[in-house]
């Protein structure tokens, strides 16, 4: 397979200063913020209002929209609202839900009126799962092949910056702004993504929508699972990222076990961290215009690997040592700065390679099956490594993390060959 020529420099100029991904930016915002309005914001302010900690622990359990939305992605599929289009329609009905819920679950106290709150909570992350949905589906077909790489790290990032926001605005009530104000603030902020979903044009589909209950629900996975490769690509987002998810389960303890105080582990993870994160999202979607997204999932595999291999190596270091004496801060910030940035590659590259994978006719439905399949490493290998860490030791548990994102690496000589181009990889389908 030929890969096609690369992209010049002002191609890929042209893309990336595109009002495409701008509307990207205000949407991955859009996408972001309502998440930690129940996960953070809503802890916040229960705990200042004096409910008991096991009935804020519970509130963990209303997240479930997230996980259970393919259950209800068919219909954002087959049913077009008549007013915007298919993919505008149900973003626009989405945020309005989610502007009404997050300003009126603000109006009741939460020591006193506790079923409303978690009956607003419930719709906040109904709402805010819906908009998603509709949002990915968007992304995909707004989006060609080129410039979905760049236009998903620009969402990621976006997406964080939402989250910051959604809790720095909670942070008003240091200054005496009363939680009913707060709420209002936040929920006027979803006017963001509602005026870019008013301005920015219906993706453009050549397939027709399902037309009956059995196509929108039953067709998504009949066609998935007639595709050649089908069995080996779900196999591929289990394993592509299993590794560093493993290995950053336990980035805490490690690194407070290493000798390290909560203030450096603050500094180096939260400060350092993340403006790797940052840099390798935005940075991994502009090397794929250039790359294709066959060879940086190869590149950005093996980065991975490398960078959790780079935990064991600093735990065989002499940590009686000069050197680490002196350079242990150093010495941690360059490896977690790495390993933050390869995370960042990869998961633009992985996120972009998943959205290629769905037709068109059936994206939000296949593409909220494939995002929840691709939370299943997270939860379920990630909850032995405190065990595999202590029978193990940290260096062999590292290793182990970076030797198991090999069998992933390996099926892309099956799904996505190093010279497959992107139309390729889109057209396996």
């Amino acid at each position: 397979m030929e890969q096609k020529s690369k992209r010049s420099f002002l191609q890929i100029t042209r893309i990336m200063l595109s009002w495409k991904m701008i509307a990207m930016f205000f949407f991955g915002f859009s996408s972001g913020f309502p998440f930690y309005i129940i996960k953070d914001v809503l802890k916040l302010w229960m705990t200042e209002s004096g409910v008991d900690l096991a009935t804020i622990g519970l509130f963990s359990a209303l997240g479930l929209p997230y996980t259970l939305k393919f259950v209800w992605s068919p219909l954002m599929d087959g049913y077009v609202p008549r007013f915007l289009g298919r993919r505008r329609g149900w973003i626009l009905i989405a945020q309005i839900g989610l502007m009404m819920s997050i300003a009126l679950i603000g109006q009741f106290d939460p020591s006193k009126s506790l079923f409303w709150i978690v009956f607003m909570a419930l719709c906040i992350n109904f709402f805010g799962a819906s908009q998603d949905i509709a949002l990915d589906a968007f992304r995909r077909e707004y989006l060609t092949s080129d410039e979905l790489g760049f236009g998903t790290g620009v969402w990621m990032n976006a997406w964080r910056l939402g989250m910051y926001v959604s809790i720095g605005i909670a942070l008003l009530t240091e200054l005496n702004i009363s939680w009913a104000s707060i709420h209002i603030i936040l929920a006027l902020m979803m006017g963001i993504g509602i005026l870019t979903t008013l301005f920015v044009p219906e993706p453009k589909v050549d397939a027709s929508p399902p037309v009956s209950v059995k196509e929108a629900v039953i067709e998504p996975f009949v066609e998935f699972f007639k595709r050649h490769s089908a069995i080996l690509v779900l196999l591929f987002i289990l394993l592509y990222k299993i590794g560093d998810n493993m290995a950053g389960a336990m980035t805490i303890p490690f690194i407070l076990k290493m000798g390290f105080s909560k203030t450096e582990y603050f500094l180096i993870v939260k400060g350092i961290g993340m403006f790797g994160l940052f840099g390798g999202v935005i940075l991994g979607g502009s090397i794929m215009i250039r790359l294709g997204i066959a060879r940086s999932l190869w590149v950005f595999g093996i980065l991975q690997a490398i960078s959790t291999a780079l935990f064991a190596i600093m735990v065989m270091v002499d940590h009686n040592s000069m050197i680490w004496v002196d350079y242990r801060q150093v010495i941690l910030g360059c490896i977690i700065g790495f390993e933050f940035f390869s995370t960042g590659l990869g998961q633009a590259a992985y996120a972009t390679y998943m959205a290629i994978q769905t037709n068109k006719r059936f994206t939000a439905t296949q593409y909220a099956l494939l995002t929840s399949l691709m939370a299943v490493p997270g939860v379920v290998a990630a909850s032995a490594t405190g065990f595999m860490a202590k029978y193990l030791g940290w260096d062999v548990f590292y290793f182990f993390c970076a030797v198991i994102a090999v069998p992933g690496l390996l099926l892309l000589f099956k799904i996505a060959p190093w010279n497959a181009s992107n139309e390729e990889l889109e057209t396996t389908h």
